[in-house]
Formats: structure tokens, sequence, C-alpha cells
């Protein structure tokens, strides 16, 4: 993880749906797939209601992040802005549209009703 503060995985998921609830996105959730996949340590599942809100919820979790020294290793989706998504390596954030979340089901894949955390 590229940072500075030396931010555990956890903190910093923490940190990503804190600033996803900053900008009243629904649903969040916190999603532990350590041990399930090496992509990642968490992933931080949300929805917003419009693309707009989207795309303000991605653009405020990336702006929060760099505050505490961290800096998304890639952000896409947001030209359509029905599901965006920014890599912090150790953490996932997912930002959607409420029917694509409820298409693609990521708590449903990988998740484990122990292992998520609504926040």
């Amino acid at each position: 993880m590229h940072n500075a503060n030396r931010m555990t995985s956890t903190d910093l998921a923490g940190v990503i749906a804190a600033a996803a609830t900053d900008k009243k996105a629904r649903d969040v959730v916190i999603l532990d797939i350590r041990g399930k996949t090496t992509i990642a340590d968490y992933f931080v599942i949300c929805e917003g209601d419009t693309d707009r809100q989207v795309r303000a919820i991605t653009d405020n979790i990336t702006d929060v992040c760099k505050q505490h020294g961290v800096r998304a290793l890639a952000v896409a989706g947001l030209k359509d802005a029905s599901w965006a998504c920014a890599d912090f390596d150790a953490v996932i954030a997912h930002v959607f549209l409420p029917g694509e979340r409820t298409f693609y089901d990521l708590e449903g894949l990988w998740g484990d009703p122990a292992g998520e955390r609504a926040v």
C-alpha cells in the first residue's frame, strides 16, 4: 500500500466507508475478502441514486484518501458512472447504481454473512 502513515487495510476500509457516507452513499458495506483472494483485503461496496452521485461519492473517496496520504492506483467507470471502482491496493471501493449492484451481486459472490459489516 502506498502510504506514508502506515495505515492498515482495515483502517483504510473504514476511511473509505466514512468518505462514501459523507456523500450520502446508501447501504455501505465493508466486505472482508482476506483469505478468499489475493487481489485485496477488503471491498467497500455502496450505491448512489444517480450517475452524478456515483461520481461524487467516488471523487470524495479519492480526495479523502489523498488527505490520508493514500492515492488510488486506478479509478475506473466514471464516464458512465453506473459502477465506479477505485483501487487502493489492499482495499477496492465499488460504487454502484442500485440496479448494477443487484446485477453484479459482489456481496453474494465474495461475501460471507459473518464477514460483512454494514457501516
